[in-house]
């Protein structure tokens, strides 16, 4: 049966057989992994992954490839969760997940930011997105494409873009390169979750007007007196700051 790609799913479906064996060498699946994989669509990673898992759970939102999925897959092997990934309640299969997919990515960063909520169940994370936003995701201080995202993903994981992915690989092909990102939780957060979102807020302002420095956008956080305290210049702009640095703040207002 052939699956007409849907648009409004964000269905890009990869078709290339060196970035799947490139992809399962980077997860390195284990027999008994408790493993999860995001959008399975055709199944170019759901085949690979049962070659060596003893069971997989999928969650796809299209019903046309759910019931295909459990035509071509024994229940024995693959539970498939016909859901939104941004409603699925991950927490419900465990702890030490591991989690793969090509995200869709019209949903890339309100699902990066679904699964930090259960960061604490998740060993690791292997995703194919928008090539843009790994970079968003990695960068540093000081750099155009450091921001909200960077902060708020960086303080609770460890990331590692691990290779480019042309458009020619995906049926239809995206206007735009991909990336494939490792996701490793960090044990011990930099931020208590009691604390998380005053981070947020702080963040989020911070960024709202990236051309105005510190004073302008987080005066309704800061006075002069909070900037010598922290040792935070307030001419500064959002994207000067380190990770460490807008943790100390929320941390700093959350004591005051």
């Amino acid at each position: 049966m052939h699956h007409i790609p849907r648009k409004r799913f964000g269905q890009n479906f990869l078709i290339d057989p060196r970035i799947v064996t490139d992809i399962i060498r980077a997860v390195r699946p284990a027999k008994d992994d408790l493993l999860v994989e995001i959008g399975p669509g055709l199944g170019a990673l759901t085949r690979p992954l049962l070659q060596t898992l003893d069971h997989l759970h999928v969650v796809e939102i299209d019903r046309d490839i759910v019931e295909r999925l459990r035509r071509e897959f024994s229940e024995k092997n693959l539970t498939v969760h016909s859901a939104d990934a941004l409603e699925f309640d991950f927490s419900v299969l465990g702890g030490n997940l591991r989690v793969v997919g090509n995200l869709p990515y019209n949903i890339s960063t309100p699902i990066l930011f679904r699964l930090s909520r259960f960061a604490a169940s998740i060993s690791d994370m292997h995703f194919m997105l928008q090539k843009e936003v790994v970079a968003r995701m990695v960068a540093v201080p000081s750099t155009p494409d450091y921001g909200r995202l960077s902060v708020m993903l960086q303080y609770r994981f460890e990331m590692e873009q691990l290779f480019i992915v042309s458009p020619e690989c995906f049926r239809p092909a995206p206007k735009v390169e991909s990336a494939v990102i490792c996701m490793v939780p960090r044990r011990q957060p930099l931020i208590e979750a009691s604390r998380e979102k005053l981070l947020a807020e702080v963040v989020s302002a911070a960024f709202s007007q990236r051309r105005k420095t510190l004073r302008n956008t987080l005066q309704a956080h800061l006075k002069q007196e909070d900037y010598l305290a922290l040792g935070i210049d307030p001419g500064l702009r959002a994207e000067n700051l380190s990770v460490e640095q807008f943790v100390m703040i929320a941390d700093h207002l959350s004591k005051r």
